[in-house]
């Protein structure tokens, strides 16, 4: 069953597509959402379950229906040009799967602080463990001790108080059959590094120097992998560059779409 996916847009022109980190919303774009929308309609969808998506029942767990609710989404909002795809961490994996299988509508990438590879069995298992718990305890608030050191960076950490608090919140209150259904669909994923190289589109791909999740050599073996890829390291950022460092983040992103064909 196809999701009721709820978007938020700005903008008008080429359409920019952003895909929102686990456990987040779109809601962390907003530093984009701004700086993108002054030039590009940008378009950021909540993931099933997450900020103002329902969660359907009946699907088993994959980042393939992710990827068809946006899909599907797209074709509600009339958007049938190919699109600009960014996705950041689980909106990177989700990209993938959408350039897997709709690649004929993206006109290129934009992946940050993500991978291609798939999960590890100890890192999978970590996941159902995670999936487990907070739908034992109906709720998520237990998280934010566990990620906020590995979802942010050290200087973010100790100089961005409103940053801290403001993931804190995403994270402690996402709904926990969304992270359930989010960490069993990120476990399940395959490799995609053959679509990668099979991508025949450009791509931008952003990491944070501080990133304890997607490591550097991450990011190099996606730029690596993809055929036209440029890498950017974001030095005072961790996994969530583009709310630790927004202003670099903007800018690069920003620099990456005016080269593009058509600007």
């Amino acid at each position: 069953m196809r999701a009721d996916t709820y978007v938020i847009e700005a903008g008008q022109g080429r359409p920019v597509v952003l895909l929102h980190a686990f456990p987040l919303n779109a809601t962390m774009w907003a530093p984009q959402r701004e700086a993108l929308g002054a030039a590009y309609r940008v378009l950021c969808p909540d993931f099933r379950g997450f900020g103002g998506t329902p969660l359907p029942g009946g699907d088993a767990p994959s980042l393939d229906e992710a990827a068809d609710d946006l899909a599907a989404a797209l074709d509600a909002r009339g958007v049938t040009d190919p699109v600009v795809l960014a996705g950041l961490s689980m909106g990177g994996y989700v990209a993938m799967a959408f350039l897997r299988r709709h690649p004929g509508r993206v006109a290129a990438l934009v992946l940050a602080d993500t991978k291609a590879t798939a999960d590890p069995p100890a890192a999978a298992a970590n996941r159902e463990r995670i999936a487990e718990e907070v739908v034992a305890a109906g709720s998520s608030a237990q998280l934010g001790e566990e990620l906020l050191p590995k979802l942010l960076g050290s200087t973010t950490r100790e100089t961005k108080p409103l940053v801290v608090g403001r993931v804190r919140a995403m994270v402690e209150t996402a709904p926990p059959g969304a992270v359930a259904w989010a960490q069993r669909a990120m476990a399940a994923r395959p490799d995609s590094t053959a679509d990668l190289r099979a991508a025949g589109v450009p791509a931008l791909v952003v990491v944070g120097a501080q990133d304890e999740i997607t490591a550097v050599a991450d990011a190099e073996a996606m730029v690596a992998a993809l055929p036209d890829a440029q890498l950017v390291l974001l030095h005072d950022a961790g996994h969530l560059s583009s709310m630790e460092a927004p202003d670099a983040f903007n800018a690069a992103v920003l620099e990456f779409l005016a080269r593009l064909p058509g600007g």
